[in-house]
Formats: C-alpha cells, structure tokens, sequence
C-alpha cells in the first residue's frame, strides 16, 4: 500500500509540474509562448546576473579595478583606497567560452595597458554608451519591445536604445556606439547581427577592447518561461586571431511593478569631464 501511494504522489508531482509547463518532457526542447506574428514571445525586461561586467574572463578577487605596486603584492591605486571594500573586484567564472579571448600580442599589450589606466580609459567611467554586447551584461535591466513588425532594445544604463532591423537596409552611413542591428529568426532564435559598431566602447572594467571592425552575432533563444539564453560571437580580425564566443543567461525580473528607471548618468560625470574648466574650479 505504502509503494502504491508513493507512486501516485510522484505522478501527481509531476503531473502539477507539467501542468505549469516549467520543465518540459524529457528529449523535448521548451517551446516559447507565442508572440507577435506567431515567434516566440520575448517581451519583458531581463538581466544579467554575472559578473562579466568586470571581466568577462575567469578571475580572482581584486583589491581594486586599478591597481598600484605595494610591499606584499599589489594595492589599490592612490584614487580608489578611499573606496575600499566597496572599489573591489568580485571574483567571476566568466563568459568566455575555452576561457581565454584570443588576441593577437600586440592586442593583447593594449588590453593590458588599458586595464593599467582603467581610471582614465574605461568608457562607462564617463557614462558613454555601452556599445555590443557589453549592454547586454551591465548591472541593470533592459527591456526587449516587439511587435509583428519591429523590435526595440532598451537599457536603462545611460538611456541607451537599439532599434533591431527586420530587412536590411544596407551599410550604415557611419560607425555609432551601438552599431546597426539587423534581426532574423532561425526557428525559435532570434539572431542579430550587429556591424558598423565604432572603436570606442570596451568588453567590461578589466580593459577588453576591440577596433571599429567588430562584428558581433548575437543569438536570443527562450530555455523557460523566465530564461533566455543569450550568445554572442566575436570577430575582429584586428584585434583577435579568431572568432570566439560568450554565452549566459538573461533572467526575467519578476517585481509585479518591474520597470525600466532612468539612469541617464551624464549629469553625472560633468564635474569629472568639464569640472577642471570652470573658472575657479572645485577643490580635488
């Protein structure tokens, strides 16, 4: 009797979890909602929780995003010590996939010069737009809006917007921050491949970069009712010896009054850009 009842619980349990249409059956893929013009429904507004926004590599612990020389191993830089615990590096497992981007020597000199000076060289210091992918994994929430006809990205760090092509509508008149975005779906994923992206924005703090010839295709896949699964594939022949890839997950935030606020931060970083040229400029 006692084997019988076990048995019929199980069943009921997963009968229920069915029912929900959390876990798909077994050797089955999870079939999106349907949204407009019958693809798979990716409004909402989701995010990143990861901490590639610092590196997108594998890494340890930091004391600080820059860093000095100090008796027993390096210290923060003389303008983070004040931050303390607060200025450090959280350790990451990263996104990259083999763990390591490939770059050329002469690249990779630069990364590391840029994560040297990280102070006076990361773009998001002085709240310029994020660029591609780096938007997608900052530590804020954006929103996908479609409709049968179009697709808009928006991100609440920095205001920042993607309008997503549904045709082609031929090379860009000039390279932009967020590049072009020309979407297509390949069954349930929608695939984006985003061109005309300018020199200017960086991977995330540790001083990844690229040149204005990156390309990056990106690939939104629903995995379950809260989940996409996001990709991204890197080429720039400039900078890398190949292409290569991050992956991650993107979750739904699920506050009942979930909301993109305004962060339009360039207000500010005025003092730190323009502050130095005012008449009698403010003390240090």
């Amino acid at each position: 009797m006692g084997k019988i009842l076990c048995r019929l619980r199980t069943r009921s349990a997963v009968a229920a979890i069915m029912a929900m249409g959390v876990v798909p059956l077994a050797g089955q893929a999870y079939r999106a909602p349907r949204g407009p013009g019958g693809k798979p429904d990716m409004n909402g507004i989701w995010q990143a929780l990861n901490e590639a926004n610092y590196d997108i590599e594998a890494h340890v612990a930091r004391p600080a995003m820059a860093l000095r020389p100090g008796p027993y191993g390096p210290v923060p830089a003389a303008p983070m010590l004040a931050l303390g615990a607060v200025g450090a590096v959280p350790p990451g497992l990263g996104v990259v996939e083999g763990g390591e981007i490939p770059y050329k020597p002469e690249a990779l000199a630069i990364k590391k010069q840029n994560q040297q000076d990280w102070l006076k060289r990361d773009p998001e210091i002085k709240c310029y737009l994020p660029g591609v992918p780096r938007a997608t994994y900052m530590p804020y929430p954006f929103q996908i809006l479609q409709s049968a006809s179009a697709l808009t990205f928006v991100y609440e760090y920095a205001g920042a917007v993607r309008n997503i092509f549904l045709k082609n509508p031929g090379p860009a008149p000039a390279d932009s921050w967020m590049g072009q975005s020309v979407g297509r779906w390949e069954g349930d994923t929608l695939v984006i491949d985003v061109t005309d992206l300018n020199d200017q924005t960086w991977f995330d703090r540790a001083g990844n970069f690229h040149s204005d010839k990156l390309h990056v295709v990106e690939r939104y896949t629903r995995t379950s009712p809260d989940v996409i699964s996001y990709e991204a594939t890197i080429e720039d022949p400039n900078v890398f010896t190949r292409p290569w890839k991050m992956s991650m997950p993107l979750y739904r935030r699920q506050e009942k009054n979930a909301q993109l606020l305004d962060f339009k931060c360039v207000e500010f970083v005025e003092e730190l850009l323009y502050g130095p040229y005012r008449k009698h400029p403010l003390d240090k």
